[in-house]
């Protein structure tokens, strides 16, 4: 019975992994508005009723490939982090950086779903939220050793901000100072801007030098959070 069993989840898990790869190859091609079951069934060459047994709508096929997108990224992030070994931190938070961008640049597709306009008609369920916090954890957790190993410049807070910084550090990231973590908020923002400028074309005809341009942007924010510059010799 077991075997059986393990028989028909591999088979279950081949046609989903079909499925979802078809799902993307729409997504490339058409935008994630235009995402379609019946389209998906019909290249796969299945019924669309066959279809329907694995995603019962096109926003449980979206939430799938959004939560992929996440965990794929937040994969990438938290292998360069381990990779940066005993760097500085700002040094870490930098190979962070480069290692989503360069996830991004890869798949733009899968990164506009995740970091560009919003699906019409769609809502990302609570599925979503703990794929979509991996990589901003491993930022975080950079910022949290730094301030555990008193190498943290907590930056300016305005007085407007304070009520917000400390309900997200007691949110999501305790043991920061709020001062960081309102900035650490920011730096993603612009992390994920750039990124989205570079896919999009918005540095076209503007800006050639652009990892160059993103490294120096990445090391900047690493210091508006309050991370120190490596010290030279």
């Amino acid at each position: 019975m077991s075997t059986i069993r393990g028989a028909r989840e591999r088979a279950r898990a081949e046609v989903t992994a079909a499925i979802k790869a078809e799902a993307r190859k729409q997504l490339a091609a058409q935008g994630a508005a235009q995402l379609s079951l019946r389209a998906v069934a019909r290249e796969l060459g299945m019924v669309s009723s066959a279809l329907y047994r694995y995603f019962p709508s096109r926003d449980e096929l979206l939430t799938a490939l959004i939560v992929d997108a996440y965990d794929a990224v937040g994969e990438a992030a938290e292998r360069a982090e381990r990779s940066a070994g005993t760097a500085p931190p700002a040094e870490r938070w930098t190979a962070v950086a480069c290692a989503v961008r360069e996830w991004g640049l890869a798949h733009p597709h899968e990164y506009g779903l995740i970091h560009g306009s919003p699906v019409p008609g769609y809502s990302a369920p609570a599925a979503t939220v703990e794929p979509a916090s991996r990589v901003p954890m491993v930022l975080i957790g950079i910022v949290r050793t730094a301030s555990r190993a008193d190498d943290l410049t907590p930056p300016p807070l305005a007085p407007g901000l304070r009520a917000d910084a400390e309900r997200m550090t007691a949110e999501f990231a305790q043991g920061v100072p709020p001062e960081c973590v309102a900035a650490l908020v920011a730096a993603w923002a612009q992390l994920s801007g750039l990124i989205t400028f570079e896919l999009f074309g918005q540095f076209n005809r503007l800006v050639e030098a652009r990892d160059e341009l993103f490294r120096q942007t990445a090391g900047e924010l690493a210091r508006s959070v309050g991370l120190r510059a490596p010290r030279t010799a």
